[in-house]
């Protein structure tokens, strides 16, 4: 019996320890304020997706593209910006700030 509860607390501190370091868990979580989601525009297909109308979160859209029964999209924008190390420059990806509305 010992060995199953010592099985038990060794899971769960794996797995604690897993989901607070990997960057895959942050991003289902929607933590990444670069990505945005997008429904399908209606009249086109995954084949041709064209994006339709964003949604706030991913919670949001995992709902509403469940409703419609179409897959959702999540867009992420990058900038390609140069950067020098030393005497060799690379080209580096940056993510772009979303911008904002004021009302």
């Amino acid at each position: 019996m010992e060995t199953k509860t010592n099985e038990g607390a060794e899971r769960q501190t794996i797995a604690a320890s897993v989901s607070r370091t990997s960057p895959l868990r942050r991003r289902r979580n929607g933590d990444d304020p670069n990505l945005r989601y997008f429904l399908l525009k209606p009249g086109s297909s995954p084949v041709k997706p064209e994006l339709g109308q964003e949604m706030a979160s991913e919670g949001e859209a995992l709902i509403e593209a469940f409703r419609a029964g179409q897959p959702f999209y999540t867009l992420a924008a990058w900038k390609a910006v140069p950067e020098v190390n030393g005497s060799n420059p690379v080209i580096v990806k940056r993510a772009v700030a979303q911008k904002t509305t004021q009302s």
